[in-house]
């Protein structure tokens, strides 16, 4: 099988070091156009002359185009791509806002896959939801989803309009996560910690929290009261947090990412 990653930002390279590791993809099956050479430490010992700026690979050569560039430049790339896709090939997008309708339009083909990755792609533990155009059959939806797994998990929706909520839950979560982080970083400052001792309090922290809940099983709210013993500090934290209303702080956050998800859509 071979590969076109269109794109060699962030996530076209995160798409070719994924696939070499796994060995997925054989090196010399990948094929880059990209608006500029990259560095050879970015090549992931693919072949130099599988690099290009202005020549796209013959048609019969390539199995899965994988579009990987910024929305707002798709009109153009697909203005260069259109008369250089035979008619059955499978596109893999992961732009962001770009509906499978328009892809498909745009390139004139039939078999598109959208996606919504997030940051943590970059080093295997990527969250993916995707969805596919009518013609994308089983057979390759199953390569698409081992292609994708490459860089993590993903989850399959048949209704593409599922990637909004996608992109305000798990595409936007990993920069909660952060914004968690960093006001308990804070603290851990404001009540004696050095900045080094803070960060690998809260890091750690979260590190053992979550890797801890991947193995036992158990649910979140569960896991809560494994904590919090009646009367003691992890309380005291959570009724704050109540009279807060943090979670419908949380709720309101999410609802209006997804908003802005589908007015960026449109």
């Amino acid at each position: 099988m071979k590969i076109a990653i269109v794109g060699y930002g962030n996530l076209g390279k995160t798409f070719a070091g994924s696939f070499i590791k796994s060995r997925f993809i054989k090196k010399e099956d990948i094929f880059v156009y990209t608006r500029s050479l990259p560095k050879i430490q970015d090549c992931f010992s693919i072949p130099l002359d599988n690099f290009s700026t202005d020549n796209f690979p013959t048609q019969h050569e390539i199995d899965i185009v994988i579009l990987s560039v910024k929305p707002q430049e798709f009109v153009n790339v697909a203005t260069f791509l259109k008369d250089k896709l035979h008619p059955n090939i499978l596109v893999l997008s992961v732009m962001a806002g770009v509906s499978i309708e328009k892809i498909a339009s745009l390139l004139q083909i039939e078999k598109v896959v959208r996606s919504m990755p997030n940051l943590s792609t970059q080093i295997g533990q990527g969250m993916t939801v995707f969805s596919a155009s009518e013609k994308v059959d089983r057979k390759d939806l199953f390569i698409v989803q081992n292609l994708i797994n490459t860089t993590g998990k993903s989850v399959y929706v048949e209704d593409e309009n599922m990637l909004n909520p996608a992109t305000a839950v798990s595409g936007s979560g990993p920069a909660y996560v952060f914004y968690f982080m960093n006001a308990m970083i804070q603290v851990a400052e404001e009540l004696g910690f050095s900045n080094s001792e803070a960060e690998l309090l809260v890091n750690q922290t979260f590190l053992g929290a979550v890797n801890l809940q991947a193995s036992l099983g158990l649910s979140n709210a569960e896991l809560i009261k494994k904590v919090a013993s009646k009367g003691g500090t992890t309380e005291q934290a959570l009724k704050v947090f109540d009279e807060m209303n943090l979670n419908q702080i949380i709720n309101l956050a999410i609802q209006k990412a997804n908003i802005r998800a589908i007015e960026l859509g449109d």
